[in-house]
């Protein structure tokens, strides 16, 4: 099943697919920025059984050099399988497009990415036949941008470099620049950005952080990502508060009654709790006729 993050990571690049130019310079490589771009059909698939899809496909077009195309990989982890499939890619686009191929391959675990790094041949070790070398963005190579003016300088490379970095200690500090800057952005270009580091984020404990900051720094937002969040965030203060209120009264709280309240999902339920809390002789009395 395709994660969110999965999606974040290369979806960003048909939002913005400018984006290219600024994530090939910060590895190294100079592309000169599109002049024009179009967004590809992304089934590869032959009249063959065999499906093969890449996940986001471009075709640039810039003032001085010959259009080409540009395939996205979003890859969470290492798969020795892909690597056959990327040549495979590769070699179709150009056959079917008859345009120069070139692949990006966005990872957010270093260790994936620089697996993906690594130089493949194919063919006899005596004379390989070809050699597949995708570029690669990730937490190895993206720049940590920590500071609002980075944020304000290119705003959908510092998106994609704080999904890259989901796992950095400095995570907090990362989307804290970026929500910062967000408050400050017309909705037309925010909203989308804040859906996608939403997705970036995966389960992953920066995921918290980010609903947090969303909450306090970008309350003016609404989606329904966001109305998830405060959902989420209403429930866990009711029942923090359910607790408080019990304790205060000095009323003993068993095990298997504190994990039914934190494990709650009902606002309205917790909500009746908290009224019982004013008048509970138990901690029982909460749950009379539930």
């Amino acid at each position: 099943m395709v994660s969110s993050p999965h999606e974040a990571m290369h979806r960003i690049f048909q939002d913005h697919p400018g984006l290219f130019s600024g994530v090939s310079e910060a590895l190294g490589v100079r592309f000169t920025r599109p002049t024009a771009v179009s967004i590809m059909p992304t089934d590869l698939t032959e009249t063959s059984p065999l499906e093969r899809r890449v996940d986001t496909l471009l075709r640039l077009e810039t003032e001085d050099e010959e259009p080409f195309l540009l395939a996205i990989e979003a890859q969470g982890k290492k798969d020795p399988d892909k690597l056959a499939s990327w040549a495979y890619y590769a070699s179709y686009l150009l056959t079917k497009y008859r345009l120069q191929p070139m692949l990006l391959v966005v990872c957010q675990d270093r260790a994936t990415a620089e697996w993906a790094s690594r130089p493949v041949q194919f063919g006899p070790p005596q004379w390989p036949l070809l050699t597949l070398r995708p570029l690669v963005a990730g937490p190895h190579n993206m720049p940590v941008i920590t500071d609002p003016a980075e944020v304000r300088k290119d705003l959908a490379l510092a998106t994609l470099s704080a999904i890259t970095h989901v796992t950095n200690p400095d995570v907090g500090t990362i989307l804290k620049a970026m929500t910062t800057v967000l408050r400050e952005t017309p909705h037309t270009l925010s909203d989308p950005i804040v859906e996608l580091i939403a997705q970036g984020m995966g389960k992953h404990p920066a995921a918290e952080i980010w609903r947090k900051l969303m909450a306090v720094d970008l309350s003016f937002y609404k989606s329904p990502i966001f109305q998830e969040i405060r959902d989420e965030t209403l429930v866990k203060t009711r029942a923090q508060d359910i607790l408080v209120l019990l304790e205060a009264r000095g009323l003993d709280i068993p095990d298997d009654a504190r994990e039914r309240i934190t494990t709650c999902d009902d606002p309205d339920l917790l909500r009746r709790w908290i009224t019982r809390t004013l008048t509970a002789v138990t901690v029982n009395d909460l749950f009379t006729d539930e």
